[in-house]
C-alpha cells in the first residue's frame, strides 16, 4: 500500500487534506502528520514514505528544506498559499503542487500523477535545484507569504532588575533551555522565556540555520563543521569557544559542495 506523510503547522488544512486524501485515494496510509518542518524530516527518516506532503512555510524548516533534506528519497507535493508567480518554478512531471484552499479535482489530478509514477516505479527525482530556483522566486517576489511573520531586530531579555538588548546582528545562536531560551553573542548571553519555535519564525532562515530541535545558528558564525568517525557533527564558531552538536536531521546542510 502506498504511504504519505503530511506536514503543515496549520491543524485545519492539515486535517482537511486529510480527509480529502481519503476520499480521493482510500488505499493511502497516513504514517505521520507533522506540525514543523523539523518533525517532518525526522518522519521521513524513520517511516521513509513514498509521498511527502510539504507546506512550503512551516516554523524551524519550511517545506523546502524539507525537500532538500529529503532529495531522491521521496515524492514530494508541496503545498502552499503564494501566488501563481512562485508556480512557475516547480519542473513539469518532476514535482506537483496544490494551492490552498485545495480544490478536490486539482487533488485528483494530482493522485493520478502519483499513482502513475508509484505504479511505473519511477526514480524519485533529486530536489536540490529545484528547491534553489524556488526559493530564489519566493525572495525575488516578496514571497514571504500572507500572514507572514515580522523579521526580528531586538531581543530582550530580563537579567534580575536590568533589561539587556542584544541585536539580532549580534546573536550568534538560539538554543532552547527547558522553559527558556538561550541567547548567545560573543561577549554576553542571557535567557528568555519566548520557545524557540517561536522566535525561529521571526527569523531570517538563509542567515540563521536550524541545526538541532534545539538550536539555531547563524551561518556565517560557523567555522568548521567536524564529522567523527560514528558520522556525528559538531560545529565550532569563530570568536568563541563553545562546540556545537548537529542533529541527524540536519546534516544535510554539512555535505561537502
Amino acid at each position: 500500500m502506498p504511504s504519505a506523510i503530511l506536514a503543515d503547522d496549520e491543524d485545519l488544512p492539515r486535517a482537511e487534506l486529510r480527509r480529502m486524501l481519503a476520499v480521493v485515494w482510500p488505499e493511502l496510509r497516513i504514517l505521520a502528520e507533522c506540525e514543523h518542518g523539523p518533525a517532518a524530516v525526522e518522519a521521513i527518516d524513520q517511516h521513509v514514505p513514498d509521498i511527502a506532503f510539504l507546506d512550503i512555510r512551516m516554523p524551524g524548516l519550511s517545506g523546502l528544506d524539507v525537500a532538500r533534506a529529503a532529495s531522491g528519497r521521496c515524492h514530494t507535493v508541496f503545498t502552499t498559499a503564494y501566488d501563481n508567480h512562485a508556480i512557475e518554478a516547480f519542473d513539469a512531471g518532476a514535482v506537483d503542487y496544490l494551492l490552498k484552499p485545495v480544490a478536490a479535482d486539482r487533488l485528483a489530478q494530482t493522485v493520478a500523477r502519483l499513482k502513475q509514477r508509484l505504479a511505473a516505479k519511477a526514480p524519485v527525482p533529486a530536489l536540490d535545484g529545484l528547491v534553489e530556483r524556488l526559493a530564489l522566486l519566493l525572495r525575488e517576489g516578496g514571497g514571504a507569504g500572507p500572514g507572514a511573520p515580522q523579521r526580528l531586530r531586538w531581543i530582550s531579555a530580563s537579567v534580575g532588575d536590568t533589561i539587556k538588548m542584544f541585536g539580532i546582528d549580534e546573536v550568534l545562536f538560539f538554543q532552547s533551555d527547558e522553559k527558556y531560551t538561550r541567547v548567545v553573542t560573543a561577549g554576553d548571553e542571557a535567557h528568555i522565556r519566548k520557545p524557540l519555535r517561536e522566535i525561529t519564525d521571526g527569523l531570517d532562515p538563509d542567515v540563521f540555520w536550524q541545526v538541532h530541535r534545539g538550536l539555531v545558528v547563524r551561518a556565517w558564525a560557523i567555522a568548521r563543521a567536524h564529522r567523527d568517525e560514528l558520522g556525528r557533527i559538531t560545529l565550532t564558531l569563530k570568536g568563541h569557544a563553545e562546540t556545537l552538536a548537529v542533529s541527524q536531521a540536519y546534516g544535510w546542510r554539512f555535505k561537502p559542495m
